[in-house]
């Protein structure tokens, strides 16, 4: 590291569980290239402040995770497509632009899925638990890929019934509603942020559904690698993935945006998973 180092940095709170950094600095080495990837704690009411100071120090761009995603759209000087699309921001390029917003989050969540769960999502049935930046994200992506039916479950409903309303408009196809479905579901997937900490309780209300009405979970918390819900998912026979799938997929893509090269994707799955399971 020197005074020509690139920096890239994860922002967020709490942050200090991320893998990202092991991930990045990792495919950085890899490739040879003087960058490297560092973590902030930052609260939500310094966000902008956080973004404006990585830009005037000239950062080469910035992920953000739990409580920013929303936030950061109304603090860009551009969105791209991508974060338009999915009305989230989890990427930041600086450049003579200014500040791009994009999102890598939707293409990764369903990619993940395929890969980590074998898991059909056109005409499945899903349960989404949150509806935060990445349960947003999360739905809308859900419903351009033709589920059958979608439902929506938050602490605040009536953001998840804000959601179900875009979502009828955008996709008129799919079934949306907020609410536990009373039948069987094919996933359920977890995008709140209840199992970050040990002491958290379960995203899902078994009173109100059970682990025996799906065959699949996916939480997208990676760290701990297995969550109270997904202890309890494999309890039920379910199939379970954890969000490490998902981490590795945005970060590459993040990877090139920033840097125009091809990301190394096994080296930064290995690293990450060392991070995550210690290996």
């Amino acid at each position: 590291m020197n005074a020509s180092t690139r920096l890239c940095a994860v922002i967020g709170s709490p942050v200090r569980h991320s893998a990202s950094p092991a991930m990045h600095n990792a495919a950085y080495a890899a490739l040879g290239l003087n960058w490297r990837y560092l973590a902030f704690e930052v609260d939500s009411k310094n966000l902008r402040a956080a973004i404006e100071g990585a830009k005037a120090m000239g950062f080469a761009g910035l992920n953000l995770t739990v409580p920013h995603k929303l936030l950061a759209v109304e603090m860009v000087d551009e969105l791209d497509e991508s974060a338009k699309t999915w009305g989230a921001v989890n990427t930041i390029r600086f450049g003579p632009d200014g500040a791009v917003g994009f999102n890598t989050d939707a293409d990764a969540i369903t990619r993940a899925i395929r890969e980590d769960l074998e898991l059909e999502l056109r005409g499945a049935k899903v349960l989404l638990l949150g509806a935060g930046g990445a349960g947003r994200t999360a739905a809308l992506k859900l419903a351009s890929e033709n589920v059958a039916e979608l439902f929506l479950v938050n602490r605040t409903q009536s953001k998840a019934e804000e959601i179900a309303k875009e979502i009828k408009k955008r996709f008129p196809s799919v079934r949306v509603a907020s609410g536990f479905p009373k039948a069987m579901v094919d996933l359920v997937m977890n995008a709140t942020s209840l199992g970050l900490k040990a002491d958290d309780a379960s995203p899902l209300d078994e009173k109100q559904f059970s682990l025996k009405q799906t065959r699949a979970v996916y939480d997208m918390i990676y760290q701990p690698a297995e969550t109270k819900l997904l202890a309890a998912a494999k309890a039920a026979d379910c199939k379970t993935a954890n969000g490490i799938g998902m981490l590795v997929h945005q970060g590459a893509k993040a990877f090139e945006i920033w840097t125009g090269k091809s990301a190394p994707l096994e080296v930064m799955r290995r690293a990450a998973e060392g991070s995550v399971y210690g290996l």
